[in-house]
């Protein structure tokens, strides 16, 4: 992705390996300031994982990579480290793929450095390809719609949903982008905006609760990211995905999922299995440390919702759009 770095615009990843270290922007920071946090130990970066200064399923998946790699040349305990890693972000099933990935891959002797840049740069090519085949519904004049961010922060670099609008915005295409805020942590008006804005991209942040308004208005499709696909096409993705579906299925709005293989979990029969994190309830009643709640009010904070597949239009993926009772082509 195209950012500015001490004034030039330059591009960079959304996490790295560096001289035995994971190099990441610290996304809590954004977009006040671009800052560069880096980590030796993978238990520094699996809380890293935790508390959001790295997020999005994808990149979440390359930097347990990176943390799996951290552990093997640090000569850790890597089954530990496995379970430890894994406990940080329970539904984002890239996390649980990554770290069994280079389980994997060390168990065959591999070196734990290539394995993970391997990894993800394997993330990132499967980023451009669902750029492309998204690319194809965009054309001039279009209104589309996001929620959260699935852009190169979410995915080490390019973005799953913000992929085809990168590719489209490449190709000359003009649209316009509307983006949630997405409550409580923010990550549609502070990553999402400015991952847009970088890029030059036309869009709006509008209050989660407009949307339904503004779909009314006329909203071309809907897409978003995933963090957990099961196997008949219900999805998890970050709370408030579920109302813009409905809405969606209202106004007859076409609603796309963007999102690589490594999110599809074919051993998951439906999305009544998947773990929903439960986040504090602080990040809800606070901002900026400041309550702005009542004293005595408590607050409901998950992170994630899980949407049905009949309200999926397709899956743009690195092996095409595919319908939700396609999803079986990925076990060949």
């Amino acid at each position: 992705m195209k950012a500015l770095v001490d004034g030039v615009r330059k591009d960079i990843k959304a996490v790295w390996f560096e001289g035995r270290e994971v190099v990441m922007i610290d996304q809590r920071e954004l977009p006040a300031k671009l800052v560069i946090v880096r980590f030796s130990d993978y238990k520094d970066v699996a809380e890293a994982i935790r508390n959001m200064t790295t997020r999005g399923a994808p990149s979440i998946g390359a930097t347990a990579a990176y943390a799996m790699c951290l552990a093997a040349i640090n000569g850790c305990d890597m089954d530990k480290a496995a379970s430890y890693i894994k406990s940080a972000r329970p539904t984002a099933y890239d996390l649980f793929h990554a770290v069994d990935w280079m389980a994997e891959s060390l168990s065959r002797g591999e070196d734990p450095m290539k394995a993970a840049e391997a990894y993800a740069q394997a993330t990132v090519e499967k980023c451009r390809l669902i750029g492309k085949y998204g690319a194809e519904l965009i054309d001039n004049g279009m209104k589309l719609m996001t929620h959260c961010n699935a852009g190169a922060l979410a995915t080490v670099d390019y973005g799953t949903a913000l992929a085809p609008m990168r590719a489209a915005h490449d190709a000359g295409n003009d649209f316009f982008v509307y983006v949630s805020e997405t409550r409580p942590r923010l990550q549609g008006m502070q990553l999402t905006a400015w991952e847009l804005g970088q890029e030059g991209i036309d869009h709006r942040i509008i209050p989660d609760g407009a949307s339904a308004y503004y779909m009314s208005q006329g909203v071309d499709f809907i897409i978003t990211g995933a963090d957990r696909i099961a196997s008949n096409g219900d999805f998890a993705n970050k709370i408030g995905t579920f109302d813009k579906a409905i809405a969606a299925k209202h106004f007859g709005i076409p609603f796309y999922v963007a999102a690589p293989v490594s999110t599809f979990d074919l051993n998951m029969g439906s999305g009544k299995e998947i773990v929903i994190e439960q986040r504090s309830q602080d990040e809800v009643n606070t901002i900026a440390g400041i309550r702005i709640a009542p004293e005595g009010s408590q607050a409901l904070n998950p992170a994630f919702d899980v949407t049905p597949a009949d309200l999926v239009t397709g899956f743009i993926t690195e092996k095409g759009i595919l319908r939700p009772d396609e999803i079986g082509v990925m076990r060949d």
